[in-house]
């Protein structure tokens, strides 16, 4: 049974030029029925997945902090109503955007057990916050971080982006350096990809969005892993960053294949072999729940073991500690080798992944072409 819970609040002050989220424009009469619906979704789904003692919560977007203080403390006392049996060490997380925390906020989410904020940072230039369409400036990072220390969040992570347009290596460097500065415990740190349905789509398809070359996003890539290793960050998964003891438990679950509720509006969730996908829009979402009074999935189905065992291996090369035999085993029954040699065989050959006597991962070139290491691990 699921140990970790994911919550989605679809909603943000205004949505940003490269997002494919499932996230819209705030709209306070959507809110207040939305937060009942979620409520209600949390006791159907304890009632039929009752929870194991939960070690991890995270709390998406959207912009979770959008909700005001009364919004967030409803939200937070129905969690602690539904999920009221938290491991004495839960990691707690609620993304942020720089501008969206204020101190009744943090003070409510620290007196609900809170104790990770994940900031939407993206840079540290005006100018290309403004680019990508993020609400926030350079000065609201350094107050947010401020004010939520002041308040006892010393467990901060931030999210960075490098193949910006407009973006130079030097750029990227100045980002970095300053999220350093900050001392920010955990960072992730992401290349832009174009996805569809968003206005950099559409720029792109017009061949009006200036983005940095193949080479120069590869150079920042590594830019970024020179300099996060020389300051004393664990490069543990292929975007993620953290100081000894800071690193993200929640997506270690995601990477390890492990249970999550997955609660809200187009949520995914995972329990027992099966997947699910929520309703991604709000007024549907609100309707199954409370006019039809069923929980909200719109697609659910069991993972067949080969296809599991596939999972295991993508998501668990995504960490640089890779996949552990003795895992597998235990999760199996069978060695690692026996199901995967050929695959394992032919991307050591390639010198993608590193073959020794605990595991297999990714080697540094692997990194750079993840992608093509995973799809080995597709059945077709």
């Amino acid at each position: 049974m699921a140990d970790a819970v994911y919550i989605h609040i679809p909603f943000c002050v205004k949505k940003c030029h490269y997002c494919d989220f499932n996230s819209y424009a705030y709209q306070d009469q959507y809110i207040s029925d939305y937060l009942k619906a979620l409520e209600l979704e949390m006791k159907m789904t304890v009632e039929q997945f009752p929870p194991k003692k939960i070690k991890t919560i995270y709390i998406g977007g959207g912009t979770p902090t959008v909700l005001n203080a009364m919004e967030m403390e409803y939200l937070l006392s129905s969690i602690s109503k539904y999920f009221h049996y938290m491991d004495e060490q839960i990691e707690f997380t609620i993304e942020a955007n720089p501008g969206t925390l204020d101190p009744e906020k943090l003070k409510i989410m620290a007196e609900y057990g809170v104790n990770r904020i994940s900031m939407g940072v993206q840079g540290f230039q005006d100018e290309l916050l403004s680019y990508l369409g993020r609400i926030h400036n350079q000065k609201d990072v350094y107050k947010s971080i401020e004010m939520a220390r002041k308040f006892g969040f010393s467990n901060l992570s931030i999210d960075l982006m490098f193949g910006l347009p407009k973006q130079d290596i030097k750029m990227l460097e100045e980002s970095l350096d300053k999220a350093i500065d900050l001392e920010i415990p955990h960072m992730s740190v992401y290349g832009l990809k174009i996805e569809e349905n968003t206005l950099f789509h559409t720029l792109a398809e017009k061949n009006a969005l200036p983005l940095p070359t193949e080479k120069i996003e590869l150079q920042m890539y590594l830019l970024t892993i020179e300099k996060m290793k020389k300051n004393g960050y664990l490069h543990y998964e292929i975007s993620n960053f953290a100081k000894p003891g800071f690193e993200s438990m929640h997506n270690i679950n995601y990477w390890r294949n492990g249970d999550y509720y997955g609660l809200g509006a187009g949520a995914h969730g995972y329990i027992n072999n099966v997947r699910h996908e929520n309703i991604r829009g709000v007024k549907q979402y609100f309707k199954a729940i409370i006019e039809d009074g069923k929980l909200p999935k719109v697609d659910e189905y069991l993972i067949p073991l080969d296809e599991k065992k596939e999972d295991t291996m993508m998501l668990g090369l995504r960490m640089l500690s890779g996949v552990k035999y003795s895992e597998y085993k235990t999760l199996f029954g069978e060695n690692l080798l026996d199901r995967f040699n050929e695959q394992v065989d032919k991307l050591v050959a390639l010198g993608l992944l590193v073959k020794d006597e605990e595991g297999v991962r990714l080697s540094d070139k692997g990194l750079i072409y993840g992608n093509e290491v995973f799809a080995e691990f597709i059945s077709l």
